[in-house]
């Protein structure tokens, strides 16, 4: 299969005629042949999507009319959600029943969305009989969207939605591990009756394709989701053009167990939360702290769970973790489980291949026990199915812990002590934090992380406020005084 960009309508090869190949994460097979862009594509793009901001009819349409778009695209997302969880469990080695499931949520992303523009208000301020001040929001104009390879559809979706919402024609560039999916929605968006040039799509390397996006002159918002490296990239190379950034970057979030918790639930939101999308996620509970009077139990229960997750085929219903997504990722994780290993870390489940999947990118589900704030994988981001477990004592202790890496996107407590719980909401520094609870999100909370996890908010009313600007308007309605300056 041949996939090329969607520049303006039409569907056209890179200017220079290079192209790249991605592989099958469950086989490494060669399996498509992606055009490769660079600044020319870009710039194509960005030119296209500037006609559609300054000579269209998108921007300045009403919000429920825009809201119809997008609930039409969110029909028609819905329409193909089979052939889309196909794809996506092909390109990302994610598990068939968990793809779908992703497929569902970029429908609701749309609809969503859709809801929140045409209900969306706008300020007035008055200022007595004398004067009437009003925000009006107006969209920011070109937004460059740059997506990650894990759950690509679907996380692609949360960025067209609001921006599209807002009124901003967009250029997006998937990330180049997983092209596959994103080659749908040029059909998808045509069918809801988007207009040309509004959303364009350029495939590349993010070094070339992804830094020319950044560094246009022409496009005022970039929308980035990735590895807090290259998120300081992009922040510095955005900086000359003084670019609206929103950013959710990397993660190393905590899980919390004290031990008067639901023991039973804590542990299967801890296997959940960090062997579901193959580990494959910012928010997973990577470190697992656990109350030194329950420790040891805990442990042996996890890693019983632990080394009864399915791994298996992808496509396989019974499959609970597929294949990691590329041969460097899965070289780089497996990296982390020979650390852990050399620097001490009790290995208690996994760590290896599974017997019967010789090729592939397929690793067991990994449990470490009693790491050290100290240890490589307790402080970087592993991004695999890989989980470490630390003892603590106290409530303080836990708190240190927790907030012992640079990161600060997501963190879980599981307590059935409400006061200590509110205590360690106050005190964890994450952008996000649920309390005896998986990660269930609320698209109408904000989401983001603090540190080295990201800066700005996106969800809700916060992601509109990342592609429009606040545009005061001040009326005198009556004579207001005037300092007369020159009469001598």
């Amino acid at each position: 299969m041949n996939l090329e960009h969607y520049i303006d309508g039409a569907h056209v090869p890179s200017v220079s005629g290079q192209t790249f190949t991605s592989l099958e994460p469950a086989t490494n097979r060669p399996a498509l042949t992606v055009a490769s862009g660079d600044a020319e594509d870009v710039d194509l793009a960005v030119r296209a999507a500037l006609r559609a901001f300054t000579d269209g009819p998108w921007p300045r349409m009403p919000g429920e009319e825009r809201a119809a778009v997008l609930r039409g695209i969110a029909a028609a997302i819905e329409a193909r959600d089979e052939r889309i969880a196909e794809l996506e469990c092909g390109d990302t080695g994610l598990p068939i029943t968990q793809a779908r499931g992703q497929a569902r949520r970029a429908a609701h992303n749309f609809r969503f969305f859709a809801d929140v523009i045409s209900s969306l208000g706008e300020d007035v301020y008055r200022v007595g009989s004398a004067q009437l001040n009003y925000v009006v929001r107006k969209p920011v104009g070109v937004a460059g969207l740059i997506t990650p390879w894990n759950t690509p559809f679907m996380l692609e979706t949360w960025k067209l939605a609001p921006a599209l919402a807002a009124g901003c024609p967009v250029v997006l560039k998937p990330a180049e591990w997983s092209p596959l999916s994103a080659s749908l929605l040029p059909e998808i968006m045509e069918e809801a009756g988007l207009p040309e040039g509004v959303f364009n799509l350029v495939h590349g390397i993010g070094e070339r394709a992804g830094a020319a996006l950044v560094a246009h002159p022409d496009v005022p918002v970039i929308s980035f989701t990735g590895e807090t490296a290259t998120g300081q990239t992009i922040m510095r190379d955005a900086a000359t053009g003084l670019k609206t950034l929103s950013m959710e970057l990397g993660g190393k979030s905590p899980l919390l167990v004290f031990d008067d918790a639901d023991l039973e639930r804590a542990l299967d939101a801890a296997v959940f939360g960090v062997f579901s999308l193959n580990g494959e996620r910012c928010t997973a509970s990577s470190r697992v702290l656990v109350q030194d009077t329950v420790y040891e139990e805990f442990v042996a229960r996890l890693a019983e769970r632990a080394a009864r997750v399915r791994v298996g085929p992808p496509h396989d219903l019974a499959t609970e973790l597929g294949a990691l997504i590329h041969p460097e990722h899965y070289e780089r994780v497996m990296s982390y489980v020979r650390a852990g290993v050399e620097e001490g870390a009790r290995l208690v489940a996994g760590g290896g291949r599974p017997d019967g999947l010789p090729e592939g990118n397929f690793l067991a589900a990994t449990v470490f026990a009693d790491v050290t704030p100290a240890m490589r994988v307790f402080q970087e981001e592993i991004f695999g199915p890989v989980v470490c477990v630390t003892p603590f004592a106290t409530e303080k202790e836990a708190l240190e812990l927790a907030n012992a890496t640079r990161y600060g996107l997501a963190a879980y407590v599981w307590t059935s002590d409400l006061r200590r719980a509110h205590r360690m909401a106050q005190s964890v520094e994450a952008g996000m934090l649920w309390i005896n609870s998986q990660n269930i999100r609320d698209l109408r909370t904000p989401f983001g992380g603090v540190k080295a996890s990201g800066l700005g908010r996106e969800g809700g009313r916060y992601s509109i406020d990342v592609y429009t600007e606040a545009h005061i308007v001040h009326v005198a309605t009556e004579d207001l005084p005037i300092p007369r300056f020159g009469l001598g």
